[in-house]
């Protein structure tokens, strides 16, 4: 009977936890449920420098041959994320350098990851006449910067999502490991028309003013903490569009051109796909006259733009097509949103 009475206390003790922690656990899935999110749309542009989690080998000195790379003799190859040499870890082009030197012409071992893989191989630096020096015959990078535009702000938190795809090294076209970032202020001063075959691109400064930090490089954008203050937003606060409701027709975005700050334009959705979870969900088509006038359509550094339809943040601008400059691909924002770390929402 004691034994019954204990069991039944310890029960007792549980459920009434358990209740208590029911509102909590309520609490948190409201807080991402995309029907109660309200962000700030953007149009805003930014600057972003990445200094990537590893380097990034862009190139080699020779392949084939007595001068050929040693690297590339050992099996590395473009692409290639070194992460690690002799297990001791690399985040620089200065510990790069150094590990070579410490080791001079002994076999050692360089860790990278390739295609979400770790690989090692054994790599026996060759010694430079011209430069006095061990090296291993490859050109790597160890940061990125580029201009995007910013999708939309919390206002809960100042995170942001912008871009609407992975910012990726122009050397390999893959998405740059992100170490840590900073959000720059930028001056957008022209713009370079986007033509049939040639995409077009806008042309800004980075200004010295820091203005955030980015956390996150994903394939549905980038996302980060802005200071606050650090932008003025086009509108007031608008509510999530689910990805089921967008409609083929009539809607707006939000980007910044040589006016220094967002301009509303017209455009049109087409093309929906709602079971695509990557970046080209549906297509769009540019029609505002003035836009077309100033850059053909889409170009460079538009992305992230915000799409906006009856009154709801839709997507963003992603892509533009090469051979026709006005028409181009917009990601869900819901897609964005599941990318974008919890604590930032």
């Amino acid at each position: 009977m004691k034994k019954q009475n204990i069991l039944l206390r310890l029960f007792s003790i549980v459920f009434i936890f358990a209740l208590l922690c029911l509102p909590v656990y309520a609490q948190v899935q409201s807080s991402i449920d995309i029907k109660n999110i309200e962000l700030y749309p953007g149009g805003m542009a930014f600057g972003a420098k990445i200094i990537s989690n590893g380097l990034t080998v862009v190139k080699f000195t020779e392949k084939q041959g007595k001068d050929a790379s040693s690297a590339y003799s050992a099996g590395v190859r473009e692409g290639d994320i070194i992460t690690k040499i002799n297990d001791n870890s690399i985040n620089s082009i200065e510990d790069f350098v150094k590990q070579v030197d410490k080791n001079g012409g002994n076999k050692m071992k360089m860790t990278v990851m390739r295609n979400s893989s770790e690989m090692d191989f054994y790599v026996t630096p060759k010694y430079s006449e011209n430069d006095g020096k061990y090296k291993t015959g490859i050109w790597v990078k160890d940061s990125t910067s580029g201009i995007g535009t910013i999708t939309y702000i919390n206002p809960k938190t100042n995170g942001f999502g912008g871009l609407g795809h992975a910012i990726c090294d122009s050397s390999t076209g893959k998405p740059v490991p992100l170490s840590h970032g900073s959000v720059m202020d930028v001056s957008i001063n022209g713009v370079i028309k986007g033509q049939a075959g040639t995409a077009g691109e806008l042309k800004g400064t980075f200004q010295q003013r820091k203005i955030g930090t980015l956390t996150k490089n994903t394939p549905c954008g980038v996302f980060g903490l802005l200071s606050y203050g650090s932008f003025q937003c086009p509108e007031g606060l608008m509510k999530i569009c689910p990805k089921e409701e967008v409609k083929e027709g009539e809607a707006y975005i939000w980007t910044t051109l040589d006016s220094g700050k967002p301009q509303k334009y017209k455009i049109l959705i087409s093309s929906i796909d709602a079971t695509n979870n990557n970046t080209k969900n549906f297509r769009i088509k540019v029609v505002d006259e003035e836009l077309l006038q100033k850059s053909g359509g889409i170009v460079q550094g538009m992305s992230g733009s915000p799409i906006i339809q009856d009154g709801r943040l839709v997507g963003a601008v992603t892509h533009v097509l090469i051979n026709d400059p006005t028409q181009g691909y917009g990601i869900f924002i819901e897609n964005m949103l599941n990318e974008m770390p919890s604590i930032l929402l």
